[in-house]
């Protein structure tokens, strides 16, 4: 006969021997010396990917020859309808996929495009690389983090002024470059360029931003809230042929990006050719 074993008892000290699971009687969530909202609570199951995400899902396995190839777009596509990448959306890809839900964490962990919490209405991205940082982007990140804090606490990176998804809403995080060293400082919002900044022209776009307005990025596509861009991103664009046109055709190079090229156009420079008797290094066969 087994001996029967006393419940479980809470605290950090560890225990002599192994209890045996706790009887139906126990309260676990009382004896627990962990407490979280929802703990052991049944969760509904997830309705955010309906039949109209689901065939667009479908849509980007069919464009690739191998389905697995569509998980990056699909991550994306998962953003546009809940904001971020839940565990829910986790599923949804590695179901639509055949892929392990480990296989889909694996990706979503690794690029930081990809968000573990609700995003803001807005995505304020600011450009701590060296040169910004150099210039003034460490000053405007601090600036935004504390104009944007509450109770005397700056925002910290990835976390959001007012309620996630809803209007004015505004997420805060800082980058690393932005391929916008001609411009710097720079920040963008939802991925669209905010050229030449400074802490108090930043405020002065986040002010609008939770006011809800859509200040004209510097150069680029006309802003939209950071659903709309994710759906862009994952390969869906407006039907409307004139709001297409607006968001594709939208100039992003400028004066100074293309500074470079002009002088060697203006000057005959070419570089130089490789010489045909060059011999290629060897490759160590495998």
């Amino acid at each position: 006969m087994t001996e029967s074993s006393e419940t479980p008892r809470p605290g950090p000290d560890q225990a002599e021997r192994t209890f045996a699971p706790a009887g139906g009687d126990v309260d676990v969530m009382a004896i627990s010396p962990v407490r979280e909202e929802g703990m052991l609570e049944e969760s509904p199951p997830d309705t955010s990917f309906g039949p109209d995400i689901a065939a667009k899902a479908r849509e980007l396995a069919g464009r690739y020859p191998q389905s697995r190839s569509a998980l990056l777009p699909m991550l994306h596509l998962v953003q546009s309808v809940q904001g971020y990448v839940s565990q829910e959306g986790i599923a949804f890809c590695a179901e639509q996929l055949d892929l392990s839900e480990a296989e889909v964490s694996a990706v979503v962990t690794f690029y930081t495009m990809y968000k573990r919490r609700p995003c803001g209405e807005h995505l304020v991205s600011v450009c701590t690389n060296t040169l910004c940082a150099a210039l003034g982007g460490d000053a405007i990140y601090r600036t935004l983090g504390e104009h944007l804090g509450a109770d005397g606490k700056p925002l910290g990176h990835e976390e959001t002024a007012g309620t996630p998804g809803e209007s004015g809403s505004v997420t805060l995080e800082h980058a690393e470059c932005l391929a916008a060293c001609d411009f710097a400082p720079v920040l963008q919002v939802n991925y669209e360029y905010y050229d030449n900044q400074t802490p108090e022209r930043a405020v002065e776009l986040v002010d609008a931003l939770r006011r809800g307005e859509t200040p004209a990025p510097s150069r680029g596509a006309p802003l939209s809230d950071f659903k709309s861009v994710e759906l862009q991103l994952a390969g869906f664009f407006p039907e409307d042929e004139e709001t297409f046109r607006a968001d594709v055709d939208g100039p992003s190079q400028a004066t100074e990006t293309l500074r470079g090229a002009q002088l060697a156009a203006d000057r005959g420079w070419t570089a130089p050719a490789m010489a045909d008797d060059v011999p290629l290094p060897e490759v160590e066969s495998k």
